[in-house]
């Protein structure tokens, strides 16, 4: 059984429910097509049906936030099989794992075999397909989530602004492979994807089934806009203040609660202790 959980679209996106719905019917599978109605809907929708069908096949219709959700709620996620049709702003995961857009990639789910993909766990519950992190972008999205009536563009711009002003790092102690570091930090991330916030390439090496968990931190300079150029230019890990750790586990603590941000949904956190998940998820992608 197919089941289809869709984040509302609409104008010219809202026509691939359609499309969606009328390949199933003409190659005669089996599904069912779930749209949220509220925050938080996909993964007690995705609770639901790996509880009560014991190896389904799950397909998120929409971006990187809804595919977290999911992931998050799926009971034992080596008992499902997950495929996306993209359909969101970023779609940072799905370029990562080579989903094409639109009804295209249900053409890739229909024909091809899902092959194990990577996740991040961590010791709070939730789950991350592609990066996870506290720092300086977290901070911008928390200031988005402030301006109500803005447009999406004018929103991130002012938030970018107004935190590069006001944002002075993160105390933290950073622990993988056995070593650690304490300092004062722009931002950290566990990635296992390679680019985040509508296509920053912060880890470029990144790659989402090689079993590795792949750290990026870097110190807060005086002056934040040259490392923020790096970053959005895919430079950031040559900056001689960046890190870039290959590891199975990493730990960042601080002063709780912080907020976090996993595949860019935000959650108020008490712990940050992620570690790779290799070898049980199976996905549909390229």
């Amino acid at each position: 059984m197919f089941y289809f959980i869709a984040k509302p679209l609409k104008g010219k996106k809202a026509k691939l429910f359609e499309e969606i719905k009328a390949r199933m019917e003409r190659e005669k599978l089996p599904y069912r097509f779930f749209v949220t109605s509220h925050k938080g809907e996909g993964g007690e929708l995705a609770a639901k049906i790996s509880a009560s069908d014991g190896s389904p096949i799950i397909v998120v219709v929409g971006g990187d936030g809804t595919l977290n959700g999911v992931l998050c709620g799926l009971k034992d996620p080596a008992a499902c099989t997950l495929g996306l049709i993209p359909a969101g702003t970023g779609n940072d995961f799905a370029a990562a794992a080579g989903i094409p857009q639109g009804i295209k990639a249900l053409d890739l789910i229909l024909g091809k075999e899902p092959v194990f993909t990577d996740y991040l766990s961590f010791s709070n519950g939730l789950r991350s397909l592609n990066i996870a992190g506290v720092g300086i972008d977290v901070d911008i999205l928390l200031r988005c989530e402030r301006m109500k009536h803005f447009r999406a563009k004018s929103k991130y711009f002012l938030s970018l602004l107004t935190s590069l002003r006001k944002f002075g790092g993160l105390k933290m102690k950073i622990s993988a492979n056995g070593g650690s570091e304490e300092g004062n930090f722009l931002l950290a991330a566990v990635c296992n994807g390679s680019r985040f916030g509508g296509g920053i390439p912060i880890c470029p090496p990144a790659k989402i089934d090689d079993g590795q968990l792949e750290l990026v931190y870097v110190e807060c300079p005086k002056h934040k806009l040259v490392p923020l150029i790096k970053l959005m230019r895919g430079k950031v890990l040559s900056l001689p203040y960046a890190r870039h750790i290959l590891c199975r586990e990493a730990v960042l603590e601080m002063e709780p609660p912080f907020t976090a941000q996993y595949d860019g949904e935000l959650h108020e956190s008490s712990s940050f202790r992620a570690e790779i998940v290799h070898g049980a998820l199976k996905m549909f992608r390229g």
